[in-house]
């Protein structure tokens, strides 16, 4: 059984980093292709994890991460203008691969149906 408060939560913090990043932080080293895919707060609110998906080379990838790493106080601060909790939680910036993971399958499908058609016009 799913915890809905759990995920009340966690969308709710989702929504707020977002806005924080994207209009808060003006750090050169963020990415204006970073979006926030997935937060997990745990029960007591200590502790967020923040899965963020960054468009863009590995390089900048890196360097955005370390940036919100960096930000994470002021993030805080900036997402409680957003929300209004009794304890705001330490926030964990992780690079979320998902993103870049489903478009390496869609290519690696693409490239065996490609494969695929060639044998059969081969054939034919």
């Amino acid at each position: 059984m799913r915890d809905t408060r759990s995920d009340r939560m966690n969308e709710e913090f989702k929504k707020a980093l977002s806005e924080a990043i994207r209009s808060d932080i003006k750090d050169p080293r963020v990415s204006d292709m970073c979006t926030v895919s997935r937060v997990e707060v745990t029960k007591d609110l200590k502790h967020a994890k923040v899965f963020v998906s960054v468009y863009a080379d590995e390089d900048q990838r890196q360097a955005s991460i370390q940036a919100l790493r960096n930000a994470a106080g002021f993030i805080g601060h900036a997402v409680a203008a957003y929300i209004d909790v009794r304890r705001m939680p330490a926030f964990h910036f992780e690079l979320d691969e998902s993103i870049a993971y489903s478009v390496h399958i869609a290519k690696v499908i693409d490239d065996i149906q490609k494969q695929r058609n060639a044998e059969k016009d081969a054939d034919a």
